[in-house]
């Protein structure tokens, strides 16, 4: 029977598509959190590159418990009033401990310099979780503490802010289609007295990701991410400051292998940067960064293991 129907044409086709991707808005998907609106486009576009020498070594004691090591050399730069870059070599060593549960997590880091580290994340019920974040150092006026209160929908998420310096925000972020969530922030700072406000939009499918993000502080931030494979993805993104009239531009890469992991973006400024990770054997990467800076005649370059 079916070798007697007359085969669907490209318009009949179209119309089917369209009626089974039918939006059900009593059943719309839960949205990314506001804070990881961009998070496609960071991790090509936003690669952790480093200068020096890195080691970072993590031990579990046990299930739920474990302790690590980072060892990090290498300059840092320092201000100056010439064009000219200015570095000092620079050492640091950082110990952590680390705790983790299905409902609970706790990282804390403390360094030779004095800074110490403290994160938290709890998930009192299903659709409510507590965030926290505090950083205590020897510097006067440096150190900061936050709480997030995140509440997830069906098809929305809601997040309050309190910070030290009377800091308060708040974020509501809402699934409009099953691709499309718009959303928007506002947020008050007490000790500086700026108050400010922003609207984002965000839409994906299975082979790209698009967001935009605009605020009353003058920023304006754009990003496409193509999914060329499961292993390939490309991503651009576009910076605008409305006050400074600031632009910036950059594409970016990420190249996922059997036993590495390529990222790497060039921007408008003339910066090129790439970070590979490469897996040598179960519990042992290598790590292997650089970034030139033509302009500025500024170029950096690392490598790193990682081990546990």
């Amino acid at each position: 029977m079916a070798d007697l129907l007359p085969p669907l044409t490209a318009a009949q086709v179209d119309a089917k598509t369209k009626v089974d991707e039918k939006v059900d808005y009593s059943n719309l998907p839960s949205p990314v959190p506001y804070e990881e609106l961009h998070r496609e486009a960071f991790m090509s576009l936003k690669a952790d590159n480093f200068e020096g020498l890195r080691f970072d070594f993590t031990k579990a004691l046990n299930q739920k418990f474990s302790l690590s090591h980072s060892v990090m050399m290498g300059p840092t730069e320092v201000p100056s009033q010439s064009a000219e870059t200015i570095k000092i070599p620079t050492a640091h060593y950082e110990f952590g401990a680390n705790y983790f549960e299905p409902k609970l997590m706790l990282i804390g880091r403390v360094m030779t310099d004095g800074r110490l580290n403290a994160r938290l994340k709890a998930d009192l019920t299903d659709k409510l979780i507590v965030k926290a974040n505090a950083q205590i150092t020897n510097e006067p006026h440096l150190s900061h503490a936050m709480f997030n209160f995140d509440y997830m929908g069906s098809d929305y998420r809601a997040q309050l802010q309190l910070g030290n310096s009377a800091l308060i925000g708040a974020t509501y972020i809402q699934s409009v289609t099953n691709r499309l969530s718009l959303g928007g922030e506002v947020f008050w700072a007490g000790v500086p007295r700026k108050s400010g406000i922003g609207y984002a939009a965000r839409y994906e499918s299975d082979k790209m990701v698009a967001t935009a993000q605009v605020a009353s502080t003058g920023a304006v931030v754009m990003n496409y991410v193509q999914k060329i494979s499961e292993k390939v993805s490309l991503a651009t993104d576009f910076m605008f400051n409305y006050f400074s009239r600031d632009v910036t531009a950059s594409v970016g890469y990420d190249y996922i292998l059997r036993q590495a992991r390529v990222r790497g973006k060039i921007d408008s400024n003339g910066v090129a940067s790439a970070l590979v990770e490469e897996r040598l054997s179960m519990g042992l990467n290598f790590l292997l960064s650089a970034e030139l800076d033509h302009k500025k005649k500024d170029y950096k370059f690392g490598f790193g293991l990682t081990v546990g």
